[in-house]
């Protein structure tokens, strides 16, 4: 841990266990809300999918020409029949296939132009309709040569790796989805990749790690515990030709041609997943933000029930004593209003034992003993173990006497 992050750590620690920890108790509850909003959007998501229809390239022009006929645009919603999962656009689907390029579709010879207009990787030569450049930023940090002792599990891992992009760049051709093993692709559906901006199922074809040299400045951020970096990782990526894929989307007609694009609301379009896979996998984490969700709302309840029960109690202790402050404001008033009184001409014998000025008024209780001031008896009262100046045995309060 860098010296930036231990000084936000101490900084955000003061300010957690600040007010009996509501902060926390808001934070976790907080994370609750948080995991309830992403469990809704989950089982949404689990619901679409197990109802959608899993369909052959070659069933979608009947399933959208009977959904068209059957019910206007202007009524078609989820109603929750999984032969009838219908949207604004189109209708939810879930299409198996393979990839190939859209441009095979316009040639005659398709078998002697099959891999034509296509991206080819640089560094491969990898042919595909998707590919991606990522650049990557390394980042090394030594943590166990001068803080060591102040952290433990540095001498076991005493160096971390991070990783941060830094520049990501992709190019793409229009390219469809035909059945597995069926050429030339007479049924198929057009991919539309346009604003998507799920996963992709993509092939890793190139890597290549470039060291960073290290200078003076960098001998000393590796002393001193922060980031350094050690390295440059280029990558490419690409989306190649026959690649067996699931897509799960909107699907209607355009032009009379299939066209399926990705649904916001779900976590996949294009997958390597099987329909059973995205279903399993989205119940049990749906099942693991249920009950995190409960589990943390059951905490962020405690702490907050925890926190308002001392505030709670904080406040009335705060009342007592602001109540106690005005008594013994209002008791010095009465004091100071009595002073001149009691300050003439007293004998020996009266004599406030404390003070040996003023005239002896008030009686300590239980013990009785009659042997101090007004002011002297409220300042003997305010001690932490109040005794009494004579006999030394524990006292309660004192009395005012008056003469009759």
């Amino acid at each position: 841990m860098s010296l930036h992050d231990r000084a936000l750590t101490a900084v955000l620690t003061q300010l957690a266990m600040a007010a009996d920890g509501a902060f926390i108790g808001v934070g976790v509850a907080y994370v609750a809300f948080s995991c309830f909003r992403k469990y809704a959007a989950t089982s949404s998501a689990l619901r679409k999918i197990s109802q959608s229809a899993s369909v052959q390239p070659s069933d979608l022009r009947s399933i959208l020409s009977d959904s068209d006929d059957s019910r206007p645009s202007s009524s078609r919603r989820d109603d929750g029949d999984a032969s009838s999962l219908n949207f604004d656009c189109g209708k939810l689907v879930f299409v198996s296939g393979s990839v190939e390029v859209k441009s095979a579709l316009d040639k005659a010879n398709w078998k002697s132009l099959r891999g034509t207009d296509l991206v080819v990787s640089h560094e491969s030569g990898e042919k595909g309709v998707i590919l991606q450049r990522i650049q990557t930023c390394i980042y090394n940090e030594w943590r166990g040569l001068f803080r060591w002792t102040a952290d433990l599990g540095s001498m076991l891992m005493p160096r971390r790796i991070t990783k941060e992009n830094a520049s990501s760049s992709m190019n793409m051709v229009p390219f469809i989805l035909v059945e597995e093993g069926k050429w030339p692709p007479s049924d198929h559906v057009v991919v539309n990749m346009e604003g998507s901006t799920h996963p992709l199922p993509l092939t890793t074809v190139y890597q290549h790690l470039q060291p960073v040299k290290a200078s003076s400045y960098t001998v000393f951020q590796a002393l001193v515990g922060l980031e350094y970096p050690v390295g440059l990782l280029y990558e490419e990526k690409i989306l190649p030709l026959g690649k067996d894929i699931t897509a799960v989307g909107i699907c209607n007609l355009k032009n009379g041609i299939p066209e399926i694009k990705s649904c916001e609301d779900l976590p996949y379009f294009l997958s390597i997943l099987t329909k059973d896979q995205m279903i399993a996998d989205l119940s049990f984490k749906s099942k693991v933000l249920l009950w995190s969700g409960l589990i943390l709302g059951t905490v962020a309840i405690g702490v907050l029930g925890y926190s308002i029960s001392r505030n709670w109690s904080k406040w009335k202790e705060w009342k007592a004593r602001r109540a106690q402050q005005q008594q013994n404001a209002s008791r010095i008033e009465n004091l100071d209003e009595t002073e001149e009184e009691e300050s003439g001409d007293v004998p020996d014998g009266e004599l406030c034992v404390v003070c040996l000025m003023r005239r002896r008024r008030s009686a300590f209780v239980p013990c009785g003993h009659l042997v101090c001031c007004h002011r002297c008896a409220f300042s003997v009262e305010r001690e932490v173990s109040p005794k009494c100046p004579v006999c030394r045995q524990p006292i309660r309060n004192s009395v005012r006497i008056y003469d009759s």
